[in-house]
């Protein structure tokens, strides 16, 4: 009778069926992550990671916890004087993705955020290395500093670096 109890609460309430779809992709995914490939694409998306953030430490942006071993980095954006917000709607504009994100001890909106998140496994999938993802942070820079202190940037600039930036995304096809 318990067991009749416990199953009536999780099933189908808390628990769908098995979705063989989802299976069968998880299954090609392990797979993928399993060849060797797949490692040494790991490994480089880690380094254009560290590229790009050493650039915008170069270029006067915050990292958190000093740069990044993983995928990702996170720009603290309060020393500049510019929200997460306003930060991903100029990079937008520029032709480059990006996520508003809190920071450590943010005390701006969750709407607002204080910091952008910057991610390395698109670019690398399409073939970026170290010296693009070097590019991407002066691009990001640039922009950024243009913005100085507001919540626009400067036109002039934003518009240089979504040229630069449709001339690389040319060089390396989604599909090629």
């Amino acid at each position: 009778d318990i067991a009749k109890k416990i199953n009536s609460a999780v099933f189908p309430g808390l628990q769908g069926g098995p979705l063989e779809h989802v299976i069968a992709a998880k299954a090609v995914a392990f797979g993928e992550a399993l060849k060797p490939e797949f490692k040494l694409y790991a490994k480089q998306v880690v380094k254009n990671a560290q590229a790009l953030s050493g650039v915008l430490i170069e270029r006067g942006l915050a990292i958190v916890s000093g740069g990044t071993d993983s995928h990702l980095a996170l720009v603290d954006l309060r020393p500049k004087g510019v929200t997460g917000k306003a930060t991903e709607h100029e990079l937008e504009k520029a032709l480059m993705t990006c996520n508003k994100n809190g920071v450590p001890f943010d005390t701006a909106p969750f709407t607002v955020t204080s910091g952008v998140r910057l991610g390395t496994p698109a670019g690398t999938t399409r073939g970026f290395g170290e010296d693009e993802f070097k590019q991407i942070g002066h691009w990001i820079a640039d922009v950024v500093s243009s913005m100085n202190g507001g919540d626009e940037a400067d036109p002039a600039v934003v518009a240089g670096v979504a040229a630069q930036v449709r001339e690389l995304t040319h060089r390396f096809p989604i599909y090629g």
